[in-house]
This record gives C-alpha cells, sequence and structure tokens, in this order.
C-alpha cells in the first residue's frame, strides 16, 4: 500500500469523525492471549492506521483467521489530530496517558479520548502501538525497563516485552525511554527552567500505562512518516506478533528472527531558541564520534557528541523548550 496524501486521508474511510473512537473487535471460541493493536495515536502518522485498516479486511474476508484469544484494532487512536492531520489534537496524546480522576472533568481532547482508551488497554495484556517518526531513518521498536522494583517504572515481565520486540524483526531496538524524559526534567530543574511537581507523568505513554496495568507493550517506529514502506512494516508487525502469541497459525516458512543491534537512550537535549540548529541533517540512527558536532546554539555555542553513539529523533522542527534529540548508545542487554 503506498503512503497516504493529505487527500487520501481527509477521504478514506478510517478518518472518521472526531468525536467518535472506532474500535474492531474479535474474540475466539478458544481463550488466549489478549492483544490490542494501537495506530494514529499522532494524527500525522497514518502508516499504522493503514497496516491496521488491512488486517481488519483480512479478518472481515475470512483471509486471516483468529484461532484463540481477542484481538482489539484501533486504527485512528486520536480522531481530531487526524482529522486535521496533525501531530495532536489539543496536545500529545501519548503523554500523561491516565484517567482522570474521579469527580473532575477532562481538561482536554486527548483526556477525553484516554478516558476512553485506558479500560481499553485495562482488558488487555499485550499492547503494539503502531507509530511512525518525522526525520529519515529505518523502523525500530522501543521497549520499557528491565524487571525491577523501583519506583518510576516497576516492571516484571521484561522477558515476554523483549521476545514480541525481538520477533518484530527490526534491525534495532531501543531501551530506555521514561528514564531519560526523567532525565531531561531534571536537566531543565538544574538549568532554572520551572518544571511542575509530578511533570514526570508527562512522559508516561500507552506503553506505560500498559505496564502499569500488569501487562506489557512495545511501540513500534515503522519509518519515516511519507516512507512508502512504512504501512507494510506495521502489517508485518501484526502478523508477527499474532503468531507469536499462537493467535493465528505459523508460518512455516519463517526463518528465526535475527538479532537486532540493541540501544539505550542516555540523554536528551532541548531546543532553547529557535535559531538553534543542527550543523547537517541527522536522520535516525546516524552514528556519531565522541567531540563530533550535532548542533549550534543561539549564540553560536556547539553542541558536541558526548561520546561515540547515534542521534534519534532529530527534530529541526521542535520548539524551544521541548525535546530537540535523544543521543543513545549501544546496550549489553539481550532480548532473549
Amino acid at each position: 500500500m503506498s503512503a497516504a496524501t493529505s487527500q487520501d486521508v481527509f477521504s478514506s474511510p478510517w478518518t472518521g469523525h472526531p468525536d467518535v473512537l472506532r474500535t474492531h473487535g474479535y474474540g475466539a471460541l478458544q481463550p488466549g492471549p489478549r492483544l490490542l493493536v494501537l495506530g494514529g495515536v499522532h494524527g500525522n502518522e497514518t502508516c499504522g492506521s493503514q497496516a491496521i485498516e488491512r488486517v481488519v479486511s483480512a479478518l472481515d474476508a475470512g483471509a486471516l483467521d483468529l484461532l484463540r484469544g481477542q484481538l482489539t484494532l484501533v486504527p485512528v487512536a486520536n480522531p481530531l489530530a487526524r482529522r486535521r492531520l496533525a501531530r495532536e489534537g489539543e496536545r500529545n496524546l501519548n503523554r500523561l496517558f491516565v484517567p482522570t480522576p474521579p469527580g473532575r472533568e477532562p481538561a482536554d481532547y486527548e483526556a477525553r479520548v484516554t478516558d476512553l482508551l485506558c479500560p481499553l488497554l485495562e482488558r488487555h495484556e499485550v499492547l503494539l502501538d503502531l507509530h511512525s517518526f518525522q526525520s529519515a531513518g529505518e523502523a525500530f521498536a522501543m521497549i520499557g525497563p528491565r524487571d525491577n522494583a523501583g519506583t518510576l517504572e516497576p516492571f516484571a515481565r521484561a522477558r515476554e516485552e523483549g521476545l514480541l520486540a525481538l520477533h518484530l524483526r527490526t534491525p534495532r531496538v531501543v531501551e530506555g525511554w521514561l528514564d531519560i524524559y526523567a532525565a531531561g526534567l531534571a536537566q531543565r530543574a538544574r538549568a532554572g527552567v520551572a518544571v511542575e511537581e509530578g511533570a514526570v507523568d508527562f512522559g508516561r505513554g500507552t506503553n506505560e500505562y500498559m505496564r502499569s496495568r500488569g501487562g506489557y507493550g512495545v511501540t513500534l517506529e515503522c519509518g519515516q512518516h511519507d516512507d512508502p514502506a512504512a504501512p507494510e512494516v506495521g502489517y508485518r508487525a501484526i502478523l508477527a506478533a499474532l503468531r507469536l502469541l499462537g493467535m493465528i497459525a505459523p508460518d512455516p516458512a519463517e526463518a528465526p528472527p535475527p538479532h537486532p543491534q540493541l540501544l539505550r537512550l542516555v540523554s536528551v537535549t532541548d531546543r532553547l531558541h529557535a535559531d538553534d540548529q543542527f550543523v547537517r541533517d541527522w536522520a535516525t540512527f546516524d552514528a556519531v564520534a565522541q567531540g563530533e558536532p550535532i548542533g549550534q546554539r543561539a549564540d553560536g555555542t556547539l553542541l558536541r557528541a558526548e561520546a561515540d553513539g547515534f542521534i534519534v529523533f532529530p527534530n529541526e522542527e521542535a520548539l524551544p523548550g521541548t525535546e530537540w534529540f535523544y543521543f543513545a548508545r549501544e546496550s549489553e542487554r539481550r532480548l532473549a
């Protein structure tokens, strides 16, 4: 399937109405895992929606059989953002992903969507969240923490989560999101930027919520927003997850998954001024050597790589005070 243009998005059946969240539920008579697949958490990321619609069509036509368990598919998790073909409706849906406290009114559009999605996540045990990114680069998977009993993100299903990421067959897997988000907040506070108490909760998204409810989840970044191959990456990932969980028939011709490169996010750098500029056009996973210039501040200060590593999510359109780029290094972790 080719990449969607804005005209395709606004005329397609999965655009929907901004006040309606469309879900597709399938339940086999044989009990088994409960998998939820999300697309369109960000409105300008259309590949996941296209992949999900393809799976819906295959299931409805009988070309794909659900053998056991329960499968729920949400092609467009943020209908308002999709109608606008923008990343956000009123704010980032994949931040502060927690239900509205009892007795309070939802603060914004995304809070109302979250109040619908949270109970849906709670009814499942595995989440696959399909995304894409702004810069050039290859598809990759993002996983959560290793098993731990800490206070930031306690977790006990790292092996299952790692196994899911492995079977998505991306060339790279990245860990360390919430740790670095929290470190970035601390960095802002040290720089004198006001940080509200509990601001780390704004770094919690769909997967963090799923882990907090006893499940596990993987974010798949299917490629650059307009990459025509990205919808196929998402489609194959959904099938891979279903096969791994024994929810559809295995593919006897499928080879064992290769071992991807595993990276750990180690730092985040904010854009401080609109005149902060990269020294060149970076792509996600571009390698840099220690001391190599990455960007230049408005005052002429050069930002250099802290060590040998990789640029992740460089965003030349970042607003001042928001994440400009992440930095990652090789991880010693093994997925399986």
